[in-house]
């Protein structure tokens, strides 16, 4: 699973996800990809299953790129635990996805098949979904 090697804070701020994506928003790439709509988390074990789903139904067959990292260290607190006494331990790491933002990207493959492929990958997903087709690509 994706996961930074190093960190300069071990745990940071929850932050606020308002706006549109800043970056990633244009395919760079790939010929087709899969837009989020929605304002999410991430998580890695999320984004793994995705890249198994689509990967598995290209047969292995052109290319992917995965065009978020979960960077963001998501604490948790064990099971009744009362209040205070600090933050809890670093429990998994979410990337922290906008509206707009491309988060995968295929290419080498027809059409159809990277729709379907992408199809499955979003149905990992948290995020509501587009996919989204190169403007100067010629079918």
């Amino acid at each position: 699973m994706l996961q930074p090697k190093r960190t300069k804070h071990r745990k940071v701020f929850k932050g606020k996800m308002k706006g549109n994506s800043q970056r990633g928003a244009q395919l760079v790439f790939g010929a087709y990809g899969l837009k989020s709509l929605d304002s999410k988390w991430i998580t890695a074990r999320q984004i793994e299953a995705a890249r198994i789903a689509a990967t598995r139904y290209m047969k292995r067959e052109g290319q992917m790129w995965i065009r978020i990292f979960p960077d963001k260290p998501i604490t948790k607190k064990p099971l009744e635990v009362r209040m205070g006494k600090g933050k809890g331990g670093v429990e998994y790491y979410a990337a922290v996805v906008k509206p707009g933002r491309i988060m995968f990207e295929i290419d080498g493959i027809p059409f159809d098949i990277a729709q379907e492929a992408l199809r499955l990958a979003a149905q990992k997903l948290p995020v509501r979904t587009k996919f989204v087709v190169r403007r100067d690509l010629q079918e």
